[in-house]
């Protein structure tokens, strides 16, 4: 933005959330956008992730549920973004096969109470919708990874919903002419993720001595992303991507999640000292309805058009999450305990 270019004021959606609170700190870090955090405050929102943020006078923040049509609507209209990064979204596979209608209320209700919103919205340069990989479904070990002109195929109820909502925002960019931007990430880890998600589970279950659930075999794979990587990759698309265009998003990280855990078991035990062989607590549980075997992401052509790269391999971004969990214990236990201690969830159906 140059001298002469008026203050952008940006709407961040799920802003209190785990990859929602890193674009709000990258945006009063790296930019001169005023930026607008709406959240409805769930379960796994957590305002310590923007307080940095929340003390610069170009942060606002809304309490609201896009869930309420209405409300949105005259949000949109007092704050007037010329921008909406939209990542608002329920996104716990294990809950939504345990009680799916939040995530139709939240991601595909919710997205379309938005675009209603968006599209009576003079002056909307952009509208950038956050979605999944898994809206792609699951890959065989030899296919080609995800890219942008993979057919859906989603297999879980959190996957339909969000494939539903990324069906939503192309149909309003083609009815009327909503300049938007879609982005599909592959799995993010960092600081302040709630400790429901897979590797900050396992870093406090691991610290804890306690064991570690792995469903299957653990041979399931991910492309993991760091979501500060994930964060810049949205600042790009958020300026410089193309309207109308696709941008898939990984972190070249394939990794089994039985790797996965090993590393956490063997970062932590460098960490505690305690002499406790952590690998020796992994616990292999029975899968999960519909678990996809495989997930990874082409990011050729964001790497082509906006020139964007992961900033960080898997190991040394793993390292420094553990670091920073297992530094931060007073924030992250009180969220395990709302979450049931990190219990099993997603069995709903089995053997039915």
């Amino acid at each position: 933005m140059s001298q002469h270019d008026p203050p952008r004021t940006i709407l961040v959606t799920g802003g209190l959330g785990f990859i929602g609170s890193a674009l709000v700190r990258a945006l009063i870090e790296r930019t001169d956008h005023n930026v607008v955090n709406v959240d409805k405050i769930s379960y796994a929102s957590t305002t310590e992730s923007v307080e940095a943020a929340a003390r610069s006078p170009r942060y606002r923040f809304h309490r609201c549920d896009l869930a309420d049509g209405g409300a949105i609507a005259e949000l949109i209209a007092e704050t007037a973004p010329d921008t909406i990064v939209h990542l608002a979204a329920e996104t716990h596979v294990d809950r939504s096969i345990d009680g799916p209608r939040p995530f139709v209320d939240s991601n595909v209700l919710g997205t379309f109470n938005l675009l209603e919103a968006a599209r009576r919205l003079p002056g909307l340069r952009r509208f950038v919708h956050v979605s999944t990989d898994e809206v792609f479904g699951s890959l065989q070990p030899d296919a080609p990874r995800f890219d942008e002109s993979t057919p859906y195929d989603p297999r879980s109820p959190y996957a339909a919903t969000k494939a539903a909502s990324d069906h939503l925002v192309r149909a309003w960019a083609e009815t009327y002419g909503l300049p938007v931007s879609i982005t599909n990430c592959s799995n993010n880890y960092g600081p302040y993720q709630f400790p429901e998600k897979m590797i900050p589970l396992m870093i406090a279950k691991a610290w804890r001595g306690e064991r570690l659930p792995v469903y299957g075999r653990g041979l399931n794979v991910r492309d993991w992303l760091h979501v500060a990587d994930h964060a810049r990759a949205l600042l790009l698309v958020m300026d410089r991507g193309r309207p109308g265009r696709t941008y898939t998003i990984g972190g070249d990280n394939e990794l089994r999640n039985i790797e996965v855990v090993e590393m956490i078991c063997d970062t932590v035990q460098r960490w505690v000292g305690d002499g406790l062989d952590r690998r020796s607590l992994i616990d292999f549980v029975a899968d999960r309805p519909g678990h996809d075997l495989r997930y990874a992401i082409d990011s050729s052509r964001i790497r082509d058009e906006l020139g964007w790269t992961p900033s960080r391999t898997f190991t040394e971004g793993l390292a420094d999450t553990v670091d920073w969990y297992l530094a931060n214990v007073d924030w992250w236990e009180p969220l395990l305990e709302r979450s049931d201690g990190g219990a099993r969830l997603g069995m709903t159906g089995v053997g039915a």
